[in-house]
């Protein structure tokens, strides 16, 4: 079933599919619009701009899964971004009621085989990434062993943030499957982004690179850099 975003940027390309799905259960209260109205309307957006090639809100995480497996499998194509937009703590994403953590990961739990189903739909040889862009997510221990679990899992690259974020999205970080993490167990936590804050980008960035300094790829390159450097 279609939903809102399904249309890939080119059915004929062999190009490895951008995806984003978010939290459609976060409304405001009454007639006042929720943080899911702010992630919808930045899917339309990040797709004008060509920075995805189809996105959609669930409920659960199964669904959600689901449907990243049936758009790779109808257009032909790998998997080479997922982004997620929604709600975290340190070392786990929420959707609704329901927590995405490490344990998820181990044989015998109930979205086990939807996630092993979706490995076999990334693009090989690791360049595959995960964008969690929630609050926190990689931040302090457990967010530490989260970025290492999912990255082995998968064997894929996955980025997240340590600070409460917003418009303004503070220690963003990219993890290499086999890596260890080298960001501090300290670093954000229950503090919001802020400019001062490291690896900050807002949310018009849509790109990033492994390493440490994943941020300072996602903004735009100054004046004097030189060409060609953009990512």
């Amino acid at each position: 079933m279609l939903r809102a975003g399904d249309l890939v940027t080119s059915s004929r390309t062999s190009a490895p599919l951008r995806l984003m799905v978010y939290d459609r259960t976060c409304r405001g209260p009454g007639p006042v619009p929720g943080l899911a109205t702010t992630w919808w309307l930045g899917g339309h957006l990040y797709r004008a701009l060509g920075r995805l090639d189809a996105w959609a809100g669930f409920a659960r995480w199964a669904d959600a899964i689901d449907w990243l497996c049936e758009r790779s499998a109808s257009s032909g194509r790998p998997i080479g971004e997922i982004q997620y937009w929604g709600h975290g703590h340190p070392g786990l994403v929420r959707m609704g009621s329901q927590q995405l953590t490490r344990a998820a990961l181990v044989q015998g739990q109930p979205l086990f085989e939807p996630l092993e189903r979706l490995r076999g739909r990334l693009a090989p040889g690791g360049e595959a990434l995960f964008w969690f862009r929630t609050c926190q997510t990689f931040s302090g221990a457990e967010g530490h062993a989260f970025a290492r679990d999912w990255t082995r899992f998968f064997r894929a690259r996955a980025a997240g943030h340590t600070f409460i974020i917003g418009p303004l999205q503070s220690g963003l970080h990219v993890l290499e499957p086999g890596e260890e993490p080298s960001w501090p167990r300290e670093e954000g936590g229950h503090v919001w982004s802020s400019f001062r804050a490291p690896s900050t980008i807002t949310f018009l960035h849509g790109k990033v690179r492994p390493g440490p300094r994943a941020a300072a790829a996602a903004l735009p390159p100054s004046p004097s850099a030189p060409p060609g450097r953009r990512p």
